[in-house]
């Protein structure tokens, strides 16, 4: 069990990784956009080879177990590998925009459409959307870290699962149901389709309107399945 002063040691040390992490990973991004959107980010977006996109899909894999990391050097606990998980990726995809803001002026607003993620086929939605869940991320870890700090063993019970996985599944949801509707895959993203030295856009696809309802839903769930496990942390004093 780790102590309450252990507990701020590491929430420190946590943000201060993922913040930094976040800049690498946007640092990225300002070396794409240069090569590729050297007038600026927009839709539709310009194929690349296919070696570029497979590098960027691996690329994905490879944060999300930099993400699980830190979390299984810490604690024996799944639940609590979880919760920093949860607080990792809140963190980063926060300060991953922050960044991106303060090196590139981008994104205009949080309305702005982004390319949020490829795995396994493109995400695609308004800035302010993975926001909203990433701060959703960090509650729930907090409240997680906070009650098995308090001694809570079940914490997060099978209704209290259903419910944040099922909110999870709905507004990743929303976010593909738009580029599955108009064909926008991990295909659209080749130059032509393979290696092509092509470079020209081959996927006119360009996001005019976010399901947010679908969102608001997802969301609406998650919440509750939130509200549930923070009360049953409460319970212990």
């Amino acid at each position: 069990m780790i102590a309450p002063p252990d507990m701020r040691r590491l929430l420190g040390w946590m943000t201060t990784f993922f913040v930094a992490m976040a800049f690498l990973e946007s640092a990225v991004v300002v070396y794409l956009r240069a090569l590729f959107y050297p007038e600026g980010f927009e839709f539709p977006i310009v194929p690349m080879h296919g070696i570029l996109v497979t590098t960027e899909v691996f690329r994905e894999f490879a944060t999300l177990i930099m993400l699980l990391a830190p979390g299984a050097l810490v604690t024996r606990s799944a639940l609590e590998r979880f919760a920093w998980f949860c607080f990792g990726f809140g963190v980063w995809d926060i300060f991953y925009y922050v960044w991106l803001k303060v090196l590139l002026d981008w994104p205009s607003s949080l309305m702005t459409f982004d390319l949020l993620f490829l795995i396994p086929v493109p995400w695609v939605g308004p800035v302010w959307a993975p926001c909203v869940i990433s701060i959703g991320l960090i509650l729930l870890a907090l409240v997680i870290l906070r009650g098995r700090s308090k001694g809570v063993v079940h914490l997060v019970d099978t209704r209290a699962w259903v419910l944040l996985i099922t909110g999870a599944v709905i507004m990743i949801g929303s976010f593909v149901v738009d580029p599955w509707m108009n064909a926008f895959d991990l295909v659209a993203l080749h130059a032509n389709g393979s290696d092509s030295t092509d470079l020209g856009t081959n996927s006119g696809y360009v996001p005019t309107a976010y399901p947010w309802p679908i969102f608001l839903v997802g969301a609406m769930v998650a919440m509750a399945g939130l509200t549930r496990v923070h009360r049953k942390g409460c319970l212990v004093r």
